[in-house]
């Protein structure tokens, strides 16, 4: 995976886009170098998988309990970016660990980087966000509300929809291994649920709808991974604990195109065109006609008789004229045909 100038954005984000978030957001978070799903399919569950695991994220039982409460939610956004942070590079190392005995990870090393460079933009943007937030809140300032308010309307849209995004392709991993992404989130929302059900903070709701709101998100998440674990292992082969350099082909690839041949192109004959005579045309005689009479005519009249002016090829004289005892047949003979 060589670096390209415009590899993570791919060459789309232009500088009149700065003034539109989302699109930063989706050239931001969801770089180039992410590979393209395999099927609609899975693009589906990972839509629902987007849902539930933004329920699990932000808290959405904090609406329902005592009203809304952006500082609770700015807490939780903190929280679920720690959690990322300890929890994405951790489970990645185990998962290097398995696949260490069946193949090298050298090869790993360029993904592993992106992922973890994305990890961080994504974490730096909602802490920066949270700071903005708290810096509109503490100030008296008219200018400094203004701008920072203005900012902070920006990085809204950025961060939730880089939000969307991120948890999406959770980070890139996909780069890594196909299966991580929902191993990687199934992990995360259950780290995220976990410590309200062992501390028992429901956050004023009661048991029943804590739990179901707790663990719906979790248990929503691990279904929709497992379905998208076991369509990847049955459809193409691929499995968690199989090193990314064993899976089989993806069918459906463009094949490489074949090699040019080295002279001219290939759809033209290499010599000459195949609907021409190699020499000439064979419906032209050769030279002259072959129905006329050969050198030296023929049918020239012979020589004349003697005394009669005509000379064949100059003209004159009557190569019919009679003979010395002039013409048999014409007047000028003063002998009759018949003796007496």
């Amino acid at each position: 995976m060589a670096r390209t100038p415009g590899r993570w954005t791919g060459g789309t984000l232009t500088a009149r886009d700065i003034l539109r978030p989302h699109r930063v957001a989706d050239a931001v978070f969801h770089p180039a170098w992410i590979p393209p799903s395999l099927d609609p399919a899975i693009d589906k569950l990972k839509r629902i998988r987007v849902i539930a695991g933004a329920v699990a994220s932000v808290g959405v039982y904090t609406v329902f309990a005592d009203g809304f409460d952006p500082t609770e939610l700015l807490e939780n956004a903190l929280l679920a970016s720690v959690v990322l942070l300890f929890i994405t590079p951790l489970t990645v190392g185990v998962m290097l660990l398995v696949w260490r005995r069946s193949g090298t990870l050298r090869q790993l090393r360029t993904p592993l980087l992106s992922s973890l460079v994305l990890l961080l933009l994504f974490i730096g943007s909602v802490v920066a966000f949270v700071l903005l937030v708290q810096t509109v809140n503490s100030t008296s300032s008219t200018f400094v509300v203004i701008g920072a308010g203005m900012t902070m309307m920006w990085m809204l849209c950025f961060v939730a929809r880089g939000t969307l995004r991120v948890s999406g392709n959770f980070f890139g991993t996909g780069a890594v291994h196909r299966c991580l992404p929902a191993l990687l989130a199934t992990v995360t929302s259950w780290l995220v649920a976990v410590p309200d059900l062992v501390t028992g903070d429901l956050h004023g709701l009661g048991f029943a709808l804590g739990v179901v709101f707790i663990l719906g998100a979790p248990v929503t998440v691990t279904a929709i991974a497992l379905l998208e674990t076991g369509r990847l292992r049955r459809r193409y082969g691929i499995r968690l604990r199989a090193h990314p350099a064993g899976h089989p082909p993806v069918p459906g690839q463009v094949p490489p195109m074949p090699p040019v041949p080295p002279s001219g192109h290939p759809y033209v004959p290499p010599q000459g065109h195949p609907f021409v005579p190699p020499q000439g045309n064979p419906f032209v005689p050769p030279q002259g006609n072959p129905y006329g009479p050969p050198p030296g005519a023929p049918y020239v009249p012979p020589q004349p008789h003697p005394g009669h002016g005509f000379v064949p090829g100059q003209g004159g004289g009557n190569p019919y004229a009679p003979g010395a005892g002039g013409n048999p047949y014409g007047p000028y003979n003063p002998q009759p045909p018949y003796g007496p």
